[in-house]
């Protein structure tokens, strides 16, 4: 697989073209195999941004390029040869084991009846090695843990041999262990990854620029370090935010209060 810049130009949208926007125009630029943090507190926009980026919905306003190429101007399964999304809503088991899940990811590359070929299965056990679920393979996708699933929805999304990765709120409901081993796994991928986040401390700590967004308009975009002030982090989210540097690591740390 190989990363591709993801270049976004004025994208807005709104349901219906005389209704207030959700999301009004939003440009920016990730350089390829780099990590964007979209964050935002709830309504802010995040999850409309994110379906305009893996083509669910076309942009009223603006465009999305990947490598250069307009998204909307390729046929769907050139876009999604592109562009692969892991959502929060994770797939249904219908008694299909994780291999058969993870096959489904390779549909863009097949055509008609086909069923891929020594080369698409080739990709499948190359994934599930990498993502350590060799074990997993046969097991029903009903019985595994919330990690493992995302770690299965994740690898259905990586057989796509996708350019740029989308990843909607991927530690949701996830218990402390699972949240880092899906942290790991995004920082080991070596693909443009845009991902949406609550974790603020999460977002500074795995990505290299973060885009805030609050009631639809963008509010900066940028490296954390320097993007994201006590002001900025305060005024968004409507608390009274401190950043701290923990003094072993030098890493930095939010904490929040309710202003008074």
């Amino acid at each position: 697989m190989t990363a591709a810049d993801l270049a976004v130009q004025g994208v807005s949208w709104a349901p219906a073209k005389t209704a207030q926007p959700v999301l009004h125009p939003t440009t920016f630029h990730v350089a390829a195999g780099r990590i964007l943090g979209v964050v935002g507190p709830n309504g802010a926009g995040k999850s409309t941004l994110l379906r305009l980026l893996y083509r669910f919905q076309r942009p009223h306003t603006g465009q999305v390029h990947v490598g250069g190429q307009d998204i909307w101007s390729m046929t769907a399964r050139e876009s999604a040869r592109r562009i692969a999304a892991v959502l929060q809503e994770q797939a249904s088991a219908f008694g299909l084991t994780v291999r058969e899940i993870v096959r489904l990811g390779r549909t863009p590359h097949v055509s008609g009846f086909a069923a891929g070929g020594a080369r698409s299965e080739a990709v499948v056990n190359d994934v599930l090695a990498t993502l350590n679920l060799d074990s997993l393979a046969d097991r029903d996708f009903g019985t595994l843990s919330g990690g493992e699933r995302q770690r299965v929805m994740v690898a259905r999304a990586l057989v796509q041999e996708p350019q740029v990765l989308i990843l909607d709120e991927p530690t949701n409901h996830l218990d402390v262990r699972h949240q880092l081993e899906v942290v790991s796994l995004i920082r080991s991928l070596g693909l443009t990854i845009v991902v949406s986040l609550h974790d603020l401390n999460m977002a500074a700590g795995i990505c290299d620029d973060v885009l805030v967004l609050n009631d639809g308009f963008p509010q900066g975009f940028g490296p954390p370090q320097s993007l994201l002030t006590d002001q900025l982090v305060s005024d968004t989210f409507r608390v009274a935010a401190q950043r701290e540097h923990l003094s072993l690591s030098g890493a930095a740390h939010f904490s929040f209060t309710l202003p008074n």
